[in-house]
């Protein structure tokens, strides 16, 4: 049978020629599932049966039409499945189009497979037994599926009428003789012509009363409703429901009859109200309640129900957030928390779980029109499966959650429900940890497996000051003598602590490798919702796990990246190993922030071919063989070209060369020869604490303030920050001689207000206790670290661009790596004001120069 994809109906129709639907306007849910026949003078006379499965109509081409003498078998003839919003289609296919002809709304109404028929199954199997409604044809059908012969194209099938009150034995035509339009009252000769009313919509009209059959020719008072399907009666709600959950999958299924949700990352619980009460209960059956005030307040009002959903915070982007979730929990701040909401498994006295998610769905979403955004519902897609996962994973979600809409809900593991993840992220038990100096450097991780908890790596950024201590103090609650790991357990090293294993960790990661060990793990947060036995092993897609069996190339935007394993960045006791693949899918992943800051500039890299740990390499004119992504360009003075980064795919090109820094000119864009920005580099001497360069930099960007520029902040990735101005683009050209000695003066300026704190020259001797103002950045081809560029650094740090809110006590900028800038950068959006902050450099420097 025909997918949801409907690639054959596209495929088939010239939407510019025809106004038959090309399937993108979204159809409503109804309680009930949706049939229509549409009568169709084309080649030959037929009527169109279909049927709403899914996303789709499957539908069958019926050569005389229905009958309702149970004696005819009327030949079905199965076709292409059809968009749902063709359900509302009327009119005139143009000659010389597929199926070129008059099209009548015939009939239309609801329809349900008989008990124990599932319709996937019994079309699969080549019977389906289903009742009707309409307002033409009512009651029992069945379709039989005929063997096909070698010459056939199609499945041919019989539609026979079962023997029940609708039955008319010998009125095989008469049925038929009703030949005008349900949605319009026309006829085929006036809907050729182009007279009379047009259809009323039927998939498409507004779902006032979804189970109510729409008769276009009477009152809406003689309108008949279909009777709603109840589910099982109740005299007092059940206790607390083991949830239904899902199977992780590398794909989300591709056919009919799914609903796919966009993945949330919080934590899963259970609402019940009663009697006016609401509580919230975790997976485990924990009353969590009074840490959810608001949810639980706003849920009150909704009368008697079960409901299962998803506790969540918001994040800038309107994503689902973990570590903000842990956050406000932490911090008793959780009124601006939202319950999403997607299932609906008692409403008052009925236990509606037997019946199919779709009427579960279509009656939450009805209970919940009036609720405040506090608890909110989580719509679903029917289109097929890929595509819907496709434009999820561009939207920077985690993933989505695929689920049957035929289905009863099951607590448990079923193959009813599946997720398809995005991002790698998973839960892990803490089997230990370690320390230095008393401080939190990395969590030591696994997973249940029959023969006990497997060591699955080390886990060593995502922590900051106020999460490592609060971590900290967990962990020493659950510390142990031994080691609780059975299988691939690490040794005992100096530092390592054991721990119980009870706490389980939500983490994110770069990949894994083919043993099962994670590679650039993030820590997320705890999960005090779900129990350590919980935590198994899961299937991991496959272009995921790095220690392949053959080190073949990875591709990343049409790029290829050979030897993608090869570590670039070796495991340290703090921090996993890197890989030009990770490399790669880093530089990828925040290409858009960080084009602006170096496209139309010439650059020096620095390459690793072999790792950080041995040989690299400084480079600034293009090799024999580099990348035709790779821009080259010519600088006044200079016989060989620059190379420049100007797309994604150039950086993407940078990484399979094992180019792990990035150093632009401080140009203009498209312009080597003007000064486009100064770096000003606070470099601390050895001795000199953190929170020294800190109120440097706040102390520069004051200082630049006060001459009417403004300034960015960023790491440098490694134990200074970098503080930049960027200048207008105005008539009167700057040139570098006049941008350098600008920056020596503001230096100069600031030194000597502070010698103690401060110098402008190189000298070692001279660097004791002081901060050496480098302003010797700012020359034609001098260069700065590229912001988000990553650094040839044990732990794969980057230079991190940063709002002026994070440049404060407590900021570690070794927690910036190429496995969680991203996610912070999305999440604070730090300079996003650059270009509007550019100012002209003449007024500032006549400020300046006035203070000498």
């Amino acid at each position: 049978m025909a997918s949801g994809e409907l690639k054959t109906y596209r495929s088939k129709r010239d939407f510019k020629k025809t106004a038959e639907p090309s399937g993108a306007q979204q159809v409503a849910p109804s309680r009930n599932l949706r049939f229509v026949i549409q009568k169709h003078a084309a080649t030959r006379l037929h009527y169109d049966f279909r049927l709403e499965i899914g996303a789709v109509f499957w539908s069958w081409a019926v050569t005389r039409g229905p009958s309702l003498d149970p004696h005819e078998k009327r030949l079905a003839v199965e076709t292409e499945a059809h968009p749902l919003d063709y359900g509302d289609f009327e009119g005139t296919i143009p000659r010389g189009q597929y199926g070129g002809g008059t099209v009548m709304l015939w009939d239309r109404g609801y329809w349900a497979p008989e008990p124990g028929f599932e319709p996937d199954k019994a079309i699969k199997k080549g019977e389906l037994k289903f009742v009707v409604k309409g307002e033409k044809i009512n009651g029992g059908y069945v379709l039989v599926r005929m063997k096909r012969r070698d010459h056939e194209k199609h499945d041919n099938w019989l539609l026979i009428k079962h023997r029940d009150q609708y039955a008319i034995d010998g009125d095989n035509e008469g049925v038929l003789a009703q030949d005008k339009s349900v949605a319009s009252g026309r006829t085929m000769k006036e809907i050729a012509e182009g007279k009379g009313k047009k259809p009323t919509p039927f998939m498409l009209r507004r779902q006032t009363k979804a189970d109510a059959v729409w008769h276009s020719n009477k009152k809406p008072a003689e309108q008949e409703l279909v009777q709603e399907a109840k589910g099982k009666a109740l005299k007092t709600l059940p206790g607390f429901i083991p949830f239904e959950l899902c199977r992780a999958v590398d794909k989300p299924p591709g056919g009919a009859g799914w609903g796919h949700e966009i993945k949330l990352d919080g934590y899963r619980m259970q609402l019940r109200v009663e009697d006016g009460k609401a509580r919230l209960f975790t997976r485990t059956g924990l009353d969590w309640t009074t840490k959810f005030g608001a949810v639980a307040a706003a849920a009150a009002k909704l009368g008697d129900c079960i409901i299962d959903g998803e506790l969540c915070a918001l994040d800038a982007e309107g994503h689902t957030n973990f570590s903000s979730l842990q956050e406000a929990i932490s911090n008793g701040k959780t009124d601006k928390l939202v319950y999403f909401v997607f299932d609906l498994l008692c409403e008052g006295d009925e236990d509606l779980r037997t019946l199919p998610l779709s009427e579960r769905k279509a009656r939450l979403e009805r209970l919940l029109r009036r609720t405040p955004k506090t608890i909110r519902y989580v719509s679903h897609l029917t289109s097929a499966g890929p595509a819907v996962f496709e434009a999820a994973c561009k939207m920077g979600v985690e993933g989505i959650v695929s689920k049957r809409l035929d289905a009863p809900y099951r607590s448990g593991r079923r193959e009813t429900w599946t997720k398809a993840k995005c991002r790698n992220g998973r839960e892990v038990v803490i089997g230990g940890w370690s320390e230095e100096n008393g401080r939190l450097r990395s969590l030591l991780v696994g997973v249940q497996e029959k023969s006990g908890l497997r060591y699955a790596g080390r886990v060593g950024t995502g922590f900051d000051g106020d999460t490592a201590c609060k971590l900290s103090a967990a962990l020493h609650k659950v510390e142990s003598q031994s080691s609780p790991f059975a299988v691939s357990a690490p040794r005992k090293e100096r530092g390592v602590h054991w721990a119980k294993p009870d706490l389980v960790a939500e983490i994110e990661f770069g990949d894994i490798t083919a043993d099962g060990v994670f590679r650039h793990a993030a820590f997320k947060g705890l999960r005090a919702d779900k129990p350590a036995k919980e935590v198994v092993a899961e299937k991991v897609a496959a272009a995921r796990v790095t220690a392949a069996k053959s080190n073949k190339p990875e591709t990343i935007r049409g790029v290829a990246i050979s030897s993608p394993a090869k570590t670039l960045w070796p495991e340290t006791k703090d921090s996993p190993a890197f890989s030009k693949l990770a490399l790669a899918a880093y530089l990828d992943s925040v290409a858009e922030w960080m084009l602006p800051h170096i496209a139309g500039r010439p650059a020096s890299i620095i390459r690793a071919p072999d790792g950080i740990d041995k040989e690299l390499f400084f480079q600034r004119h293009a090799m024999k063989g580099s990348s035709p992504h790779i821009t080259l360009t010519q600088v006044r003075g200079d016989k060989q070209p620059y190379v420049q980064f100007d797309t994604p795919e150039a950086l993407i090109a940078a990484a399979q060369i094992a180019a792990i820094e990035i150093h632009p000119w401080n140009c203009q864009p498209g312009a080597p020869e003007t000064p486009g920005r100064l770096v000003f580099d606070l470099d601390p001497a050895p001795d000199v604490p953190f929170a020294r360069v800190i109120e440097a930099a706040k102390e520069m960007r004051d200082r630049l303030t006060a001459v009417g520029l403004e300034s960015f902040c960023k790491t440098t990735g490694g134990k200074g920050l970098h503080v930049v101005t960027p200048f207008a683009k105005t008539r009167a050209a700057l040139e570098w001689p006049e941008a350098k000695a600008f920056a020596l003066e503001m230096c100069r300026q600031m030194a000597a207000d502070a010698p103690a704190r401060y110098l402008v020259t190189m000298a070692k001797k001279d660097r004791v206790g002081r901060i050496f103002l480098d302003y010797l950045r700012n020359d034609r081809t001098s260069t700065a670290v590229a912001p988000l560029s990553p650094r040839a650094r044990p732990g794969a740090p980057v230079s991190m661009p940063l709002t002026w809110g994070q440049v404060k006590a407590g900021l570690d900028p070794m927690k910036y790596t190429i496995a969680t800038a991203a996610a912070a950068f999305r999440k604070t959006k730090p300079w996003s004001d650059y270009d509007e902050g550019a100012r002209p450099f003449a007024p500032a420097a006549k400020k300046l120069l006035a203070k000498r």
